[in-house]
């Protein structure tokens, strides 16, 4: 039910707003604060002092902010005091223009704005500034006070890294930008923000550098979350589903990472990068086929070794896709292609297994599936030791059961641990995905449900784009010239040169 709410359509919230954004405040302190208080239901943590002259009564102001998002220190320090100690020494009578052009000497806060709109008064409580109403006056002073709340900069935990840097983006906007700032030290680079979500207000960041990134994919990527209409964003998956050119794939058409080395090696290659705050995930666009197999460590390694891992992690993925449904192709319609020795191993193995081999071979890839699911969802203590034990317990207790044949429970492992060699989990979910789809036409078709299902999925990768861009480039259309750091990696000062050439 949360999730359904916070995506439903905004359009009665977007009309509220737009009626509330023109409103102008009362110049009576007392009337701003009582309709504050009765819009946001009395909540408890409203926070608001009044401060009097005492040479002047009617010269009173109102400091307002919400506990725990505003820093107390900053207002006590840079508001409370400067204000108070001004109030004190003015022993004579001023007007109430003379004191709004005094407010910004007074305050010592790092940025101070001046809004005369109901809408601008709440947006800016509600994300944590602190407001300063003078009676008299329908103008307010907002005051910067946010209070990041946000964990420390710590190791990756989706994407471990062996060599290279060690820190990774956090839940916070602001934290994930200074990462990237502090390895992109060029005027270049540059950061653009929105609100999404007519609820949530979620700050979105999209950092580029001018020059290298096209600018029409940027324009396009600005339009594309300028339509999201959703009355909250909790994650970049939300992002992701609104802006992918293509719904209804199962390839993801954006690539998500939480390593800041990752998106400034694509930033500097001309990419976007997308930040949403309350998430480590920053998306990448444009995404292409061959990226989802890359690692920012196969620039901190030898190109030898990069290149063998590179084919590695493709041999990965196409095994994990075809292993589980070649076996049962093979042993279902095609036994002539299996050696008679190995036939028979096989055959014995089946003898004493009274259900049909698609059964056996379904059956046991939802149990690692299974597994699997249980191995994340576990603390995190106790998870990886379930899963691993709780495999091997499970596949010997099925083969000296008779339930399955030794032989689909090496294959299935294989599968299993093929995909903890991809970098990229949302690749890793494609290919498990296509798994099952693969496993049910060969069973029914043998080899030429394969073949023809292959067919149909590379059809359908060529088929795609990421904002104009051809997802299986640059295998389709081919570029020879772009082979030198797709499949394999060619040394850095032959790419270099590639990149200088362009």
């Amino acid at each position: 039910m949360r999730q359904r709410y916070l995506l439903k359509s905004s359009n009665s919230n977007k009309e509220k707003t737009t009626d509330c954004s023109a409103t102008p405040l009362y110049d009576d302190v007392n009337k701003n604060i009582e309709r504050l208080l009765n819009e946001l239901g009395n909540s408890s943590d409203v926070s608001f002092r009044m401060v009097e002259s005492p040479y002047q009564k009617t010269l009173k102001a109102a400091v307002i902010h919400l506990d725990g998002l505003a820093d107390e220190n900053i207002i006590n320090e840079n508001i409370m005091t400067p204000l108070i100690q001004w109030l004190k020494e003015s022993n004579q009578v001023v007007t109430v223009k003379e004191i709004e052009e005094q407010i910004p000497q007074i305050l010592t806060v790092s940025q101070l704005t001046i809004k005369e709109n109901w809408h601008e008064f709440m947006s800016a409580v509600l994300t944590g500034d602190t407001v300063i109403l003078l009676n008299g006056s329908s103008k307010i002073f907002i005051g910067n006070t946010k209070k990041l709340q946000s964990r420390a900069v710590t190791e990756p935990t989706s994407q471990t890294v062996v060599r290279g840097p060690k820190d990774s983006f956090t839940e916070n906007l602001r934290t994930n930008t200074s990462l990237i700032r502090a390895r992109i030290q060029d005027s270049n680079l540059r950061l653009e923000s929105m609100k999404i979500g007519s609820v949530t207000q979620t700050d979105i960041g999209i950092m580029y550098i001018q020059g290298n990134a096209d600018k029409r994919i940027v324009e396009e990527i600005k339009e594309r979350l300028k339509e999201i209409k959703v009355d909250g964003v909790l994650e970049s998956n939300y992002i992701e589903e609104f802006i992918r050119d293509d719904s209804t794939t199962i390839f993801p058409l954006l690539l998500n990472t939480e390593r800041p080395d990752a998106v400034v090696g694509n930033l500097l290659e001309g990419r976007i990068a997308i930040i949403v705050q309350g998430t480590p995930f920053v998306l990448i666009a444009p995404a292409i086929f061959s990226q989802f197999f890359q690692s920012p460590e196969d620039y901190y390694q030898n190109y030898y070794i990069a290149s063998f891992l590179r084919i590695l992690r493709f041999g990965s993925f196409f095994l994990s896709m075809y292993a589980s449904a070649i076996y049962l192709a093979l042993i279902t319609h095609h036994q002539g292609l299996i050696p008679n020795t190995l036939m028979v191993s096989l055959m014995a193995q089946r003898e004493r297994v009274p259900f049909p081999a698609i059964v056996e071979m379904v059956v046991m890839e939802l149990a690692f599936e299974m597994l699997r699911e249980a191995g994340i969802r576990m603390p995190r203590a106790i998870g990886p030791a379930v899963s691993i034990v709780g495999a091997l317990i499970l596949g010997q207790a099925a083969v000296e059961a008779g339930f399955v044949s030794a032989a689909v429970v090496i294959i299935v492992a294989i599968s299993a641990i093929s995909n903890f060699t991809l970098p990229s989990t949302s690749i890793v979910n494609a290919a498990r995905g296509f798994r099952f789809i693969l496993i049910l036409i060969s069973a029914f078709i043998g080899l030429y449900g394969i073949l023809l299902m292959t067919l149909c999925i590379w059809l359908h990768i060529s088929s795609l784009r990421s904002f104009g861009i051809p997802y299986f480039s640059p295998f389709a259309p081919f570029d020879f010239k772009e082979q030198k750091d797709t499949l394999v990696r060619f040394s850095l000062p032959s790419l270099l040169k590639k990149h200088h050439n362009k």
